[in-house]
């Protein structure tokens, strides 16, 4: 490897770290609004508000994994149906009127 890529590689080693150093610095800053923060952590009339950002957490966490599973578990159906389709049409026909 010549000197320029080497120069470059480390150029961009740094920037890396020094974005996630400023990164790491600011998400204490972040973490959430302070009213909002403040007044729902001590507050117990918020409760059921807090629950509710909770449901709503868990329900979009729940939806990748049923719509994957639905999509898979219709596919897996549609391909056994196109198996028995054509596993019924290629017994002869014969077969098929002997065994009625």
């Amino acid at each position: 490897m010549n000197r320029r890529c080497i120069v470059k590689r480390w150029r961009n080693i740094v920037v890396f770290e020094v974005i996630l150093l400023v990164m790491t610095l600011a998400a204490g800053v972040a973490t959430a609004c302070p009213t909002c923060k403040e007044s729902l952590a001590h507050d117990p009339a918020s409760a059921s508000l807090v629950r509710g950002y909770a449901y709503s957490i868990l329900f979009m966490l729940s939806m990748p994994p049923l719509i994957l599973g639905g999509l898979s578990a219709y596919f897996y159906w549609e391909v056994r149906k196109a198996r028995a389709r054509q596993a019924a049409q290629a017994t002869p026909a014969h077969l098929s009127v002997e065994s009625r």
